[in-house]
Order: structure tokens, then sequence, then C-alpha cells
């Protein structure tokens, strides 16, 4: 019996050792309401606003809800460098210039993929929502995003 019990217990030492998603961590979540072509879309997200919690972003996310995502609060206007380092799900990353209206849209950014992603110009922040959603929803450059940051929240 006891060589089992060290056999199990090694288990799961090895289990817990493993480079898998680290402990989730809770962010503060908000409204998000894109006006689009067809009328608005709201999205519920946890919002990033620290260095930490932007450093780590959706990385180990197995599953994200139609309607959720991520959104990096920046605090200021600036150019900015999205990659999709240990990022399972494939995402649409909304650039959102400092008055809400979505700058550029990077869609369907490939799973795992250090390749480099800037925003074309200056942005306050950066919306991340599951690959695709941004065109079936008919998202697009020059929607407004209504935020608490951006001082036009929903």
């Amino acid at each position: 019996m006891r060589p089992y019990l060290i056999a199990l217990f090694s288990v799961v030492l090895l289990t817990a050792c493993t480079p898998e998603e680290p402990a989730a961590r809770t962010l503060p979540t908000a409204k998000v309401v894109i006006d689009t072509q067809q009328g608005p879309v709201a999205f519920t997200v946890e919002v990033a606003s620290d260095p930490a919690s932007q450093e780590h972003g959706l990385m180990f996310r197995k599953t994200l809800a139609p309607n959720a995502g991520m959104l990096f609060d920046f605090h200021k206007a600036g150019p900015v460098v999205f990659w999709m380092k240990n990022t399972p799900l494939s995402l649409d990353m909304l650039f959102i210039k400092a008055d809400g209206t979505i700058s550029t849209i990077a869609a369907n950014a490939v799973p795992y993929s250090e390749d480099q992603i800037p925003s074309s110009e200056p942005v306050r922040a950066v919306l991340e929502i599951n690959g695709g959603r941004a065109y079936a929803l008919n998202i697009q450059q020059g929607d407004k995003v209504h935020a608490a940051i951006f001082g036009n929240g929903p």
C-alpha cells in the first residue's frame, strides 16, 4: 500500500508542476457596448489595467464565452504591440482610440504565435474577443465603443 501512495503523490506533484494555466486571477469586469451598423452589441469583459494583468492577458485560456473578452486599458493613448504567446484561442483584437473609436481590427490572430501585432496608430485600449466574432457581429473599423474608460460607458 505504501508504494502506491508514494507513486500517487509523485503523480500529483508532477501534475502540479507542469506548465499549465496558472491559478485563476480575478480581474474586475465591465460592460462594453459597440455600436455596429446592425445595432449595439454588448460584451462583459475582464479589465486588464495594470502591467501584470496586461502581460498575462488571456494566456492559457481554452474557452471564452461568445460575448466575453478582455479590455486592456493603457490609461493613455500610445502605440501598442500584442502577440499570442501561450494563447490557445484565436482572438480578434480591436485597437481602440482614446475617444472610443475602433482604429483597426486584427482578426483571427493565430494561436500561440509570437508574431507581433501592432496598432496602426496610438490607442488607449485593446479589446480581445473570440476570433471571428467581430466579423460575425459586423464590428468594423470606425465603430464606437462605449465603456467607462472612454467616459461614455453604457
